[in-house]
């Protein structure tokens, strides 16, 4: 791929990698920076705009550049980074990279993530390899030309049929920060190189309200896209942050200082979802400017268009329209003080919420605080429980604790992942009689370790070795409650993390007892799905069964990782139809299952 560019790192100051087969002028790029401070939502504008986009029929590809050394997020602490989002070919990735799966509906791959450390790491495995013929390698060129570099192969590989018509490039951070300046120079560079009308700048900036003045200030605003253009980046657009409206005085104030006109200055305030963002854009006509910086239109396929427009007004209109049905779900992980930890499934139920016709309210519950006495007071008016993923030992009990409640009070209950193997230590224990059932992960010497590594895991070494990441098949039992979710389908594919197993000697035993694993591997003796059977359900002998329960559920994976806002994922969908109807009952679940099913 770098043959015949060694030479220009010697012969020359423009050393700039550039794939064979690139063609420039081909795709044009979007670059995201974040002003004032991170977290405003680079993601949620960077996704809504390419998603106005991708309706027009252009090919988008995202790219979400990270300024950490980390070679991935895996091993981030959710205190640190919120969730770990996994790709279908098994990259960890940032939470940033679930919003653009979702508002974009396409799966992304490790081409849509870059970190400094894999920068680093890819330059400095060159230079090992003599690569750069003798040449000190420095942050100008050969850092910069790494960047451009994936940001070019990426344009090339699009969707892996044809290049991308615009790549979306999210910078993470902040615009002053150490770690991110060598991406902003890079993009300046790459707009340098590709030439007029190939590049839109946009700043992502703060509009400040401080409580004591009780009005909008635009002085913090003002000087943090002027540190943007101190790097050699003018803004093409603004995009302003705010809990209000943005009013039009603050507007012309920034519009002015950053030489950006004002149709071109946006109000991203807060709002009741972030999938009404399109469609506000689109009324204000930011698709069109950027169409015009670009010089797209020509490429832009009004039919696409107008159909993924209705579609997706329709998803927004049932999503927001007043609903007269409510019910309380709660969730129970080790993260609870902080809802970035479970950012896909607060965005899996909001999904299920436009299909099903309600609203449904969240309750985050702290695992670490239940005890046997007091489990039952905070799981008090629940509808249903969802059981999250994790690793390491902390509030494991009170997770047992929280399945051993649902299944004998007939709450609907879906576990995910270690939500998982929770439900079978609990079901070992309570029902089987196996009292020291665990898993090998929080007491290695346990007595039944009915989760534990398989032998092949076993074998390999380090950390991330071990783990089970990414897309993987899943054989559906036929018949099952699991198969009807899945519209009946016998295979499916869903998104794994983890590392530990149902230990094959316990399965009989557990099957025996009642417990269906209703979801397998297709060629191993792994179980990935398991279920109990629902009231009134019969045995062989057409005995009625002992353990039935109205939807106790779960997945191996992580099933919120694959809903998106116009394909609710379906273990979620038939969580929520279960708590109306254990808050309304059947006649309200089977008006929410017709709702379910029209809205497909």
């Amino acid at each position: 791929m770098l043959a015949g560019l060694t030479n220009r790192s010697v012969d020359t100051e423009f050393y700039s990698p550039v794939p064979e087969g690139y063609r420039k002028g081909r795709t044009k790029y979007v670059a995201v920076f974040g002003t004032v401070m991170s977290g405003l939502g680079k993601g949620i504008f960077a996704s809504s705009v390419a998603k106005l986009l991708k309706d027009k029929g252009l090919l988008v590809a995202p790219m979400k550049l990270e300024g950490y050394l980390n070679v991935d997020a895996g091993t981030l602490n959710p205190y640190r980074h919120g969730e770990v989002f996994v790709l279908d070919d098994g990259t960890e990735c940032d939470m940033d990279l679930g919003t653009y799966e979702r508002m974009l509906d396409q799966d992304l791959t490790r081409r849509n993530f870059t970190t400094s450390g894999q920068i680093f790491s890819t330059i400095l495995e060159r230079e090992r390899h003599g690569a750069y013929l003798g040449r000190d390698v420095q942050m100008i060129p050969h850092v910069t030309g790494e960047v451009k570099r994936r940001l070019r192969e990426l344009a090339m590989h699009g969707d892996g049929h044809r290049p991308a018509d615009v790549v979306f490039v999210e910078v993470g951070g902040t615009v002053g920060d150490y770690e991110n300046g060598f991406y902003i120079e890079a993009l300046r560079e790459l707009a340098f190189e590709e030439g007029e009308d190939s590049t839109c700048f946009v700043a992502l900036t703060y509009v400040i309200k401080p409580q004591t003045l009780g009005e909008q200030k635009s002085k913090a605003a003002q000087l943090g896209v002027k540190r943007l253009m101190e790097a050699g980046v003018q803004p093409h657009m603004i995009a302003c942050r705010a809990s209000d409206p943005i009013t039009e005085q603050v507007m012309q104030k920034i519009a002015m200082f950053s030489n950006v006109p004002m149709r071109r200055v946006f109000s991203m305030h807060d709002r009741p979802s972030i999938y009404t963002i399109p469609d506000e854009m689109r009324q204000d006509g930011l698709d069109r400017e950027i169409l015009s910086i670009l010089r797209l239109h020509e490429r832009v396929d009004a039919a696409h268009e107008d159909q993924s427009r209705e579609e997706w007004k329709g998803f927004v209109r049932r999503l927001t329209s007043p609903k007269n049905r409510k019910v309380t779900v709660g969730i129970t992980g080790k993260y609870a003080g902080l809802r970035d930890a479970y950012a896909s499934i607060d965005k899996a139920v909001e999904h299920c919420t436009a299909g099903l016709g309600c609203d449904v309210d969240l309750k985050w519950i702290e695992a670490t605080d239940l005890t046997d006495a007091n489990v039952a007071q905070h799981l008090a008016g629940l509808d249903g429980v969802i059981v999250p993923g994790g690793f390491g030992s902390r509030g494991v009990e009170g997770k047992i604790r929280v399945v051993r409640h649902c299944r004998e009070n007939m709450i609907p209950y879906m576990g995910i992942c270690l939500g998982f193997q929770v439900a079978v230590i609990e079901f070992a224990r309570n029902v089987l009689g196996l009292e020291d059932a665990n898993s090998t992960e929080f007491k290695p010497s346990c007595a039944h370790p009915v989760i534990s590594e398989l032998p092949e895991q076993k074998k390999i070494e380090g950390l991330g070795g071990t783990m089970r990441l990414g897309g993987q098949d899943v054989e559906l039992r036929a018949g099952s409650l699991m198969s009807q979710l899945y519209d009946g389908r016998t295979r499916v594919r869903e998104r794994f993390r983890h590392r530990y197993e149902v230990d094959p000697g316990y399965i009989k035993r557990l099957e025996a007892a009642g417990l269906v694993f209703s979801g397998r591997h297709p060629a191993q003796p792994i179980m990935q799905m398991l279920e109990l059977p629902r009231p009134g359900a019969t045995g062989l002998d057409g005995a009625p069964l002992e353990q039935t329960h109205p939807y106790f559920v779960g997945g191996q994976f992580h099933p919120e990782l694959t809903s998106r806002p116009l394909r609710a994922n379906p273990m979620f969908r038939g969580l929520v139809a279960a708590a109306l109807e254990r808050r309304y009952g059947g006649a309200e679940a089977a008006a929410a299952r017709s709702a379910s099913i029209a809205a497909r």
